[in-house]
Formats: C-alpha cells, structure tokens, sequence
C-alpha cells in the first residue's frame, strides 16, 4: 500500500521532533537537516513537512502545559517516551491550528504513527490524550459530526 505524501511528511516531523527532544538545537538547523538530505524527506509533502514543522516549533510553549493538563496519571517529561511526546505535539498542533484537517484525520494519523514508531501500546495512550484535546479544540466540529 502506497503511503500518503502527507503522512511521510508527518513521519518526518516526528523524527524531526524526536530529534529536537533527544538534542535540543535550533528549529531551523533541524529543518535544513531534513530538507537538504533528499532521503530524509523522500516522497513526503515537503510544504507540508515545513507547515508542522514550524507550526509546532513555534507552539510548543502553549501545547506543552495543554498535553500535560490531558497526562494527569503520568508525568509529561519523565513517565512519557520520547516518540509519543513527539506524536503528541505534532497531533496538538494539528488540532488547534490546522483547522482544515478533520479531526478524526488527525488522531487518525497520530494512532498509525503510534503504532509504526511508539511502544507496544503507545498508540491507545495517543488516541486517549488526543480524544481530550480534541474535545478541547474541535467541541464544535465534534458536536456537527455527531449529527
């Protein structure tokens, strides 16, 4: 099965992430990193990749304490692996900020990414966190699509 543009570009930014978090450097740097290395970026939707990329950068300040505030049974920065800190900041960003996504697009793609790159189980604690921010975020939306 062929995957999406968009989803390779959303595996990039959480590698990219993963990246940031395990060796802490400039936003910038990491996205020249990624945009120069033809490999990195291979297939992905590069205007897309740079849209998360930057978007999450910038937000990170304000998605941080709203994923910690959904995480109460575990502690953001110690009790939570590296991948799905990295999947969650990505799938905040798109929650809050990228309206024209449906939101069940974007915990969608956080689950599959959970499930690629996270732990055994990983993917069921992003959907659960995700499910609460986009309560949040999307009451709206949420609330048409029950219609």
């Amino acid at each position: 099965m062929k995957i999406s543009r968009r989803r390779l570009a959303r595996q990039a930014a959480v590698q990219a992430l993963y990246q940031w978090q395990v060796n802490p450097g400039s936003c910038d740097e990491i996205e020249a990193q990624f945009t120069t290395d033809p490999e990195r970026l291979h297939g992905a939707d590069v205007a897309f990749f740079k849209c998360l990329w930057q978007g999450v950068c910038a937000a990170i300040p304000e998605l941080d304490p709203a994923i910690a505030q959904e995480v109460q049974d575990r502690r953001w920065a110690d009790e939570i692996s590296g991948v799905e800190r990295a999947i969650l900041r990505l799938a905040a960003y798109e929650l809050r900020d990228q309206l024209q996504t449906p939101y069940r697009v974007v915990i969608n793609e956080a689950i599959e990414l959970g499930k690629d790159f996270g732990a055994e189980q990983g993917h069921r604690f992003v959907n659960a966190v995700l499910d609460k921010l986009a309560q949040r975020w999307r009451h709206a939306e949420i609330s048409l699509a029950g219609r």
